[in-house]
């Protein structure tokens, strides 16, 4: 979580949404990072976990990542929680929770729904405040 935490911080200073996303295989080896990239790229799709599974299966061909934790600051969107069943990641550990945007503990809770073709393991809470202040801080500076 820690390297997660510092490309969120490194997203902030960008002036995107703090979020950062490491993907690490079995043996503990970082093979994807990111931060969000959504503003400077105009892309709304370029949010950290997408980037960092995109660079993890890169870096090992193929394009599964079931043996592979995803560690991210915030609860996956519903857009990155349908990706993580594609990518079949195996492990997604996440800091802050996302009552109004998040897709796997709130909103459609993809990973524990039948009809999902893969469901990792989840773990939420990581440096749960330590994520969340992050974030507060960064859109209470945003609104003035």
């Amino acid at each position: 979580m820690e390297r997660a935490v510092m490309l969120a911080h490194e997203a902030a200073a960008a002036g995107e949404v703090p979020v950062g996303a490491v993907v690490f295989s079995a043996d503990g080896t970082v093979i994807g990072q990111a931060r969000n990239c959504v503003e400077a790229w105009h892309d709304p799709s370029a949010h950290a976990e997408m980037l960092a599974m995109r660079e993890a299966v890169q870096k090992r061909g193929g394009r599964r990542l079931s043996d592979c934790t995803l560690v991210v600051t915030l609860e996956p969107c519903p857009m990155c929680a349908a990706a993580l069943a594609h990518f079949r990641i195996g492990r997604v550990v996440f800091g802050a929770y996302d009552s109004k945007g998040g897709g796997v503990e709130h909103g459609p809770r993809l990973p524990y729904r039948v009809e999902t073709l893969h469901k990792p393991e989840v773990v939420g809470g990581v440096r749960e405040q330590e994520c969340a202040e992050m974030l507060k801080i960064f859109f209470q500076t945003l609104r003035r």
